[in-house]
């Protein structure tokens, strides 16, 4: 369906090839609108104040100053859509800390990822971004010593979220405000390959429980959270009185692999209602049929709402067929999953 006005796009980056390949790209969209380009981040400020976009795509390595720097100043005196574009890297993390709203990988041969595939990617980033919420100034989240005081003895077995855009930062804001002796957590964040193990180990290493990158043969355990393959479906399955994990590469289930869906329906199949199930904000509906599923076998199940989404597709969807129990703002939802494992 077309937009009903153009999306009006500024494309940043130093490089002037880079800038013409991706203006030309996505100008061939009938919805994008490509209202200027900038070389760096003081062109770029002026460029947003003459040309009002809707949407900026920035680099993150660029002269003057790195995008992060930029997206972090930026925002709190001119809130915009942000969509980075990056080659493979753990900054991508960092501007999606500072505000962006998703990203995109930059073309790579060696590994088939074509300018064609990029520039697909890149119209589709454009168009989710310009549905999302604009981005607000960057709340603390609550101390995690604060909420494990309240933590009592587990009576669930497995805690299963899932995510997409704007997922990254919201996960990592739930997780630290859990404590390490909560059963243990499976999660599918829709992310591709490569970033999804820096994602993992860049909340090990900021987080009480260990947090990997799931592998077939990982047991669930409490003080884990095991993080899908960004190219591979997670189930769970049911081994004697454990839980373990299979990963394994799959068609894609409502457009995605891995996908929430495929969790959710395994944890509802190998723990009924012995499990918590939190969908959190995304694009369209992926993971709702699943929780839906969850909630059906008895489990309890927590949907993200919109204010605090940065895209209320998934959460909406899940709720608009029942599969919600309780629909929470971000903030509260850590406080909701310790209640729900525990009552």
């Amino acid at each position: 369906m077309k937009q009903a006005k153009k999306i009006r796009v500024l494309v940043v980056d130093d490089s002037a090839l880079f800038r013409g390949v991706v203006s030309k790209g996505i100008s061939a969209d009938p919805d994008i609108l490509v209202v200027g380009t900038a070389v760096d981040p003081f062109d770029a400020r002026d460029k947003i104040v003459e040309l009002e976009p809707d949407i900026m795509i920035c680099d993150v390595v660029m002269p003057k100053m790195d995008g992060i720097e930029f997206i972090r100043r930026l925002l709190p005196q001119y809130p915009l859509r942000v969509v980075i574009v990056s080659s493979v890297s753990e900054r991508v993390l960092d501007a999606m800390n500072a505000g962006a709203v998703d990203f995109v990988a930059k073309p790579d041969i060696a590994t088939g990822r074509t300018p064609a595939i990029f520039l697909s990617e890149l119209v589709e980033k454009v168009k989710i971004a310009y549905g999302a919420q604009v981005p607000k100034p960057k709340a603390g989240a609550e101390p995690a010593r604060n909420v494990q005081q309240s933590a009592k003895a587990a009576t669930k077995r497995v805690i299963a979220m899932g995510a997409s855009t704007g997922g990254t930062e919201a996960l990592f804001n739930v997780l630290t405000c859990l404590p390490a002796n909560l059963p243990g957590i499976v999660i599918v964040q829709h992310i591709p390959p490569v970033f999804s193990q820096m994602f993992a180990d860049r909340m090990d290493k900021a987080l009480p429980m260990r947090v990997k990158e799931a592998q077939t043969g990982d047991y669930v355990e409490p003080g884990t959270v095991l993080i899908a393959p960004g190219d591979k479906h997670m189930t769970v399955k049911k081994l004697g009185d454990r839980l373990r994990v299979e990963v394994a590469a799959g068609e894609k289930v409502n457009g995605h692999c891995p996908s929430v869906d495929v969790l959710f329906n395994s944890v509802a199949a190998a723990c009924g209602g012995d499990a918590v199930g939190v969908i959190l904000t995304g694009m369209g509906s992926d993971g709702a049929k699943g929780l839906l599923a969850m909630r059906q076998k008895g489990a309890r199940t927590i949907g993200q709402d919109e204010a605090s989404s940065v895209v209320y597709g998934m959460p909406k969807v899940a709720r608009d067929i029942g599969a919600v129990e309780k629909q929470l703002p971000l903030e509260n939802i850590a406080q909701a999953i310790i209640h729900a494992v525990t009552a």
